[in-house]
């Protein structure tokens, strides 16, 4: 999960500098067909043999993240990285506090919660239309949860995750062909996309989609409190994006509730076990 996080968040700090050229939507775009590109050609599924639960999984979790990317990339071409991560997390965030509800479970909801607000202050340079799209992408990036967790549970390897984003990749295409000239006069810029793409979408979301073959969507939702954090350190390292003492605050917070409920969890797991 922290591997998903690090690899998703340090590309989407690398990508904004392709919106002034071919805008958000295409760069989306792009990223989804170079990666599922990259991805059918290392492994190759076997779909043939597919069931119709195979089928719907993938197409649910290729319709998730694809409404989910277009949302979140619209997001931070507007309001800052840390920011927009911070509000689309209140998706897993709300998986979270709908799951398992042991008061010391319920504590580090709450200070989640309490990180995600001290981030997403008033006066924090937000906008209406960039909240608007982080809100979208939060709702993506719930759904996204259960879809990942049903595509690792019914396929093997990297099939799923492959055909998956094949699936968006299709699905963007049409925001993708307007800009296919400007990649061709640009070489650079199209290396860019194709680096972003394959640390994206293939370490990024293969490595989240082994972290969430392993976890309740409960947990992992807390656990993806890491992701704000993660998205303002990048944003303050590689976009010179500010980062206040509000901001450190909120970082601990979902910092320390991501380990709290790890250790919660852990620590119930092994008492049932007993």
């Amino acid at each position: 999960m922290l591997l998903g996080a690090v690899s998703i968040q340090w590309t989407a700090a690398l990508v904004t500098r392709a919106f002034p050229i071919i805008g958000p939507s295409a760069t989306s775009a792009w990223r989804f067909l170079l990666g599922a590109l990259v991805l059918l050609a290392l492994t190759r599924p076997r779909v043939r043999r597919w069931t119709k639960r195979q089928w719907m999984g993938a197409l649910a979790l290729g319709l998730t993240v694809a409404v989910m990317n277009q949302c979140f990339y619209q997001a931070i071409a507007r309001i800052h990285l840390g920011s927009a991560v911070a509000i689309e997390y209140l998706g897993p965030f709300c998986i979270a506090a709908f799951g398992r509800r042991s008061p010391r479970h319920l504590a580090f909801v709450a200070l989640a919660g309490i990180g995600v607000v001290a981030l997403t202050r008033p006066g924090n340079g937000l906008n209406v239309t960039g909240v608007l799209f982080a809100g979208g992408a939060g709702l993506g990036w719930a759904a996204y949860i259960f879809a990942s967790r049903r595509v690792g549970g019914t396929t093997s390897g990297f099939d799923g995750l492959a055909v998956s984003m094949s699936i968006a990749a299709i699905i963007t295409l049409p925001l993708s062909l307007g800009s296919s000239a400007r990649l061709i006069e640009d070489p650079n810029l199209l290396l860019r996309l194709f680096i972003v793409a394959v640390v994206a979408i293939v370490l990024g979301f293969g490595a989240e989609l082994q972290g969430l073959r392993r976890l309740k969507p409960s947990i992992a939702g807390v656990l993806l409190a890491g992701d704000p954090a993660v998205a303002f350190v990048l944003g303050w390292l590689l976009l010179h994006q500010a980062v206040r003492l509000w901001d450190i605050l909120g970082l601990v917070c979902v910092v320390l509730a991501g380990v709290g409920v790890t250790l919660d969890s852990t620590v119930s797991e092994g008492e049932l076990a007993q």
